[in-house]
């Protein structure tokens, strides 16, 4: 994957001066931050500081109260297209149909992010650990198969930045380890990645953190 050029005065996602206020509280504001290729934010902070509002915030499904985020050192606002190209968001909830089999929730992930050659999806699946399930209701599997159904995603996406609400929810020791070695494999690669988690990085790589409380 080809990554763009580095802004000679931000990193290649920034954010300057953000708040955000929910129910007339101030949940955080002069927030900054910036994040280059092979970081990754971990984003913490107590029940109700915004970390969820922070991610979606980051990810344009809400806006600041106030302050800028940049792609490239450009901002947002002005290439919301180009910036969506590079990012993956992966929420607090699964967001599968369960009505639809894992096939078919990779298939219409494919109709929203076409790739530039036709992936094998039953392969994708075995590689998340799904196989066998490939044709069920997603509804009919248990909450930790669905967030895998959810992290499938990411193999399918080609985008440089990952944004993470709770990734590692519902998944055993094995999906934990196998999620944490795909965190690593993209960062090698260049990729960025922001999440939120309760559970303890054990990543081979440094680990920043950002906390709300402080903001």
């Amino acid at each position: 994957m080809e990554y763009p050029k580095l802004s000679k005065n931000k990193g290649l996602f920034s954010a300057e001066n953000l708040e955000c206020i929910r129910n007339d509280r101030v949940l955080f504001s002069r927030l900054d931050f910036s994040l280059d290729p092979g970081e990754i934010l971990h984003v913490e902070g107590e029940n109700g500081s915004g970390k969820t509002s922070l991610l979606r915030i980051l990810c344009g499904l809400s806006p600041p109260a106030s302050g800028e985020i940049y792609w490239q050192g450009e901002s947002v606002r002005k290439n919301r297209g180009r910036f969506l190209e590079k990012l993956a968001y992966i929420g607090h909830q699964a967001g599968i149909k369960g009505d639809l089999t894992p096939l078919e929730n990779l298939a219409l992930v494919l109709k929203l992010h076409p790739a530039d050659s036709e992936p094998d999806l039953s392969e994708v699946l075995t590689h998340v650990g799904l196989q066998g399930h490939e044709d069920v209701p997603a509804r009919t599997l248990s909450a930790g198969q669905r967030q895998r159904i959810a992290l499938a995603r990411l193999l399918l996406q080609k985008a440089v930045l990952w944004i993470l609400d709770e990734p590692f929810t519902s998944l055993d020791v094995q999906g934990r380890a196998w999620l944490q070695d795909l965190l690593d494999r993209h960062l090698k690669k260049g990729g960025m990645i922001i999440l939120t988690a309760h559970h303890l990085l054990e990543s081979s790589l440094p680990v920043r953190k950002l906390c709300l409380n402080d903001y």
